[in-house]
């Protein structure tokens, strides 16, 4: 494993720390707010946070040797991949959110997991190699989600359908990510950040828009939800998702699945620190059967068995 590969991975696991805590907050703000609408002011918060990164960068590459006309181009070209990853954020952020408002935090958690099974699913039809150690961390990961975050009586219902089609765009757009991210876009510091504003932004207007047209905005609710939005849009959003994007330049799509799986297992810490909730035998369990799982997709397995 090199150092860039760890360090990717390192960046993925905080990622799922933050994003793990986010559903404890997120579950809170469905509760005073409209989904489209804690949406919508979350990823503005989060666009707007980049700014002063997107700026510092942009006065270090002035100094050095980037200049004006390479810059505008450089700005140009992440435009239209921002706002097609931000169209698939949109979506899939949506889902989510509005499943919470159904649900439980823990099966939302454990479904919204199975984007990890979606991914190399999608990227077989994409031609991605799957190493046969994926497979397998997949496979336990699984088997470790399921007894984290799933009732024996587990049942799917409107907001688990949701949660599920939902998954399928999270592992879209970790797929996106990883496209653009191996091509020439994000070949410096402000790219990355100037795409992740751009996704945040189209994804903040489209949420807006759509609260304007289907929900009742009240300045009550939103003082209500102050504390998870501003989690949501500055740690979960603003942080998060910029981690991913400079992570998953070192890290396989199926690889950073699985350990940002691990958000499940931060969200159940997450809800026994804030909200009280306990975790059986069951569930601890499970959460060791997920890091087995991490493991078993960074150890390489030999095709060939020596005798």
């Amino acid at each position: 494993m090199n150092n860039k590969r760890l360090c990717g991975g390192m960046l993925l696991l905080l990622t799922a720390a933050i994003w793990g805590f986010a559903i404890v907050a997120q579950r809170v703000g469905s509760q005073h707010v409209g989904a489209f609408t804690f949406n919508g002011i979350r990823f503005a918060l989060g666009s707007v946070s980049l700014t002063p990164l997107i700026l510092y960068y942009y006065k270090i590459e002035k100094n050095g040797t980037c200049n004006a006309n390479d810059m505008e181009l450089s700005t140009k070209k992440t435009i239209l991949p921002g706002i097609l990853v931000g169209i698939v954020l949109y979506i899939a952020a949506t889902l989510q959110q509005i499943g919470l408002a159904y649900t439980t935090a823990g099966k939302a958690s454990f479904i919204t997991g199975l984007y990890m099974i979606f991914v190399p699913i999608i990227g077989v039809f994409l031609k991605h190699k799957i190493e046969r150690n994926s497979w397998i961390g997949i496979g336990v990961a699984v088997v470790g989600l399921y007894l984290l975050s799933v009732n024996k009586n587990f049942s799917i219902s409107y907001g688990d359908l949701l949660e599920v089609i939902g998954s399928i765009f999270w592992a879209v757009h970790i797929l996106t990510i990883d496209y653009f991210s191996t091509k020439d876009y994000f070949s410096t510091k402000i790219e990355i950040l100037k795409l992740s504003c751009i996704q945040f932004a189209t994804c903040s207007i489209l949420s807006l828009i759509t609260a304007l047209i289907f929900e009742q905005i009240t300045m009550s609710g939103i003082f209500n939800a102050l504390i998870p939005i501003l989690y949501g849009g500055l740690l979960s959003v603003g942080v998060a998702y910029t981690l991913q994007v400079a992570a998953q330049k070192n890290v396989k799509p199926s690889h950073a699945a699985i350990i940002l799986s691990m958000e499940s297992v931060f969200g159940a810490i997450g809800g026994a620190l804030l909200l009280g909730e306990s975790m059986s035998t069951r569930g601890y369990i499970g959460c060791i059967l997920i890091l087995e799982g991490i493991l078993l997709s960074q150890i390489k397995i030999s095709s060939r068995v020596r005798l």
